[in-house]
């Protein structure tokens, strides 16, 4: 199963706005009136729950929206850009990967469940926008802005109600064959599971969704053996099943050595409501050690089954559905979390920083994206940005900051020599 990936989502670059004018009979002056380019289109990530693999971002890792269109005449705004929904299983945790770390975005578990992940661009302004009192005929507009760029980390974790844990060849894989209609492979040799498998265990009038999840080892929690795969779907699973096999030679340290990696990877999943199982019960050994073991385990209820003949396999099945409906009335009583948002940053703050001598950097969300959005070559246009850095009040704050014309001013990816003075 391919439960990990990382893409690129691209918000849509915004459409250019139009430079036009009004041209109409017996109008010859009719001003300026082109309309602002469209918006680019958002990256939208969505739980379908009729999804259950990442495949589809197995080949393709750049995902972009489209973008918006370029402005027109008579005010005419272009036709915001197609937003771009990602399907993902329910179950999928998206991440942004940042240079210190992952920052978490959402956790879906509702079948269409969503958040916005990228943004899209903002359109450019038209010639119409940049009209005023000394300049009726401006001819510059703005190019679209572009759309955010993000590095997502997906992982898929496996939801269910019951997930099966144990040593490697406990018995997994058979007892899901024996509750449900799933067939995972079984064979004698430890790792026959490698991915997780999920069977659908009917039990009266309700349904509960069962994991065998693979086999992990001691040292599991430092990724040792299947051991973060592992840990990874186990967190999701509302109680698990401790199976341990019977006929091993230490049952008591092998409910041990998974119970200290499921601490280790995490209090909240060591915390998760645990039913023991002994397996293969048939077995005459382990028949005769059946006493012992009961009294070695006599700090939790501990049932015996054998996944071979189905003895016993009833009260397992009873035991983890009553504990499931304690959870289940738990949870009903906990207040949901409140929805995932993912607001813009404030564009209008921004700080100057001197970098060296006749040498600043302006700071600040809102002034990069309108000088990015510029065309500093024009000289129209890089008057319209030195009268946008003055209304802004970013030009007083470079002169109080020591800025003199001549100076080097940069502002996000560009760069101008200063020619502002008041």
């Amino acid at each position: 199963m391919l439960d990990v990936v990382e893409i690129e989502a691209v918000g849509g670059m915004g459409g250019r706005g139009a430079v036009s004018f009004r041209r109409e009979k017996y109008v010859p002056r009719g001003g300026p009136d082109g309309g602002r380019g469209g918006r680019g289109g958002d990256v939208i990530v969505q739980a379908n729950a009729q999804l259950n693999t990442l495949r589809r971002y197995r080949r393709q890792r750049i995902f972009r929206a489209e973008a918006g269109a370029p402005g027109g005449t008579n005010n005419r705004r272009g036709r915001a850009g197609a937003s771009l929904i990602l399907q993902l299983p329910v179950g999928a945790v998206v991440s942004r990967v940042k240079p210190d770390g992952l920052e978490q975005l959402v956790d879906l578990r509702e079948h269409g469940e969503s958040v916005l992940a990228a943004w899209g661009g903002d359109g450019g302004y038209g010639n119409t926008w940049f009209k005023s009192s000394t300049n009726r005929a401006p001819r510059v507009a703005q190019r679209g802005g572009e759309g955010e760029r993000l590095r997502l980390r997906i992982e898929l974790r496996v939801l269910a109600d019951i997930g099966i844990v144990g040593l490697p060849n406990a018995g997994k894989s058979s007892l899901l064959r024996l509750l449900s209609s799933a067939r995972p492979r079984v064979a004698a040799y430890p790792f026959t599971t490698l991915e997780p498998h999920l069977g659908v265990v009917e039990t009266g009038w309700d349904e509960v969704v069962v994991a065998d999840l693979p086999g992990l080892i001691e040292g599991a929690a430092e990724g040792a053996g299947l051991g973060h795969d592992f840990l990874r779907h186990a967190s999701r699973t509302r109680v698990l099943l401790h199976l341990i096999d019977g006929s091993s030679e230490d049952p008591v340290a092998a409910r041990e050595t998974i119970n200290r990696e499921l601490a280790a990877y995490s209090a909240e999943l060591a915390a998760t409501p645990q039913i023991v199982a002994i397996n293969k019960a048939d077995l005459p050994e382990v028949q005769e050690r059946r006493a012992a073991l009961e009294t070695a385990f006599g700090d939790a209820p501990t049932l015996f089954c054998s996944a071979l003949s189905g003895d016993g396999a009833e009260a397992v099945v009873e035991a983890c559905v009553d504990r499931l409906q304690e959870v289940r009335a738990e949870d009903a009583e906990t207040p949901p979390p409140p929805p995932t948002l993912r607001p813009k940053p404030d564009r209008r703050r921004f700080t100057i920083e001197q970098l060296r001598d006749r040498a600043f950097r302006v700071h600040g969300a809102g002034v990069e994206h309108f000088v990015a959005m510029m065309d500093l070559e024009d000289e129209q246009g890089l008057a319209e940005t030195y009268r946008w850095l003055e209304r802004r009040g970013v030009a007083a704050a470079l002169q109080r900051a020591g800025a003199q014309p001549g100076d080097r001013v940069a502002i996000g990816r560009s760069a101008l020599t200063w020619e502002w003075e008041r």
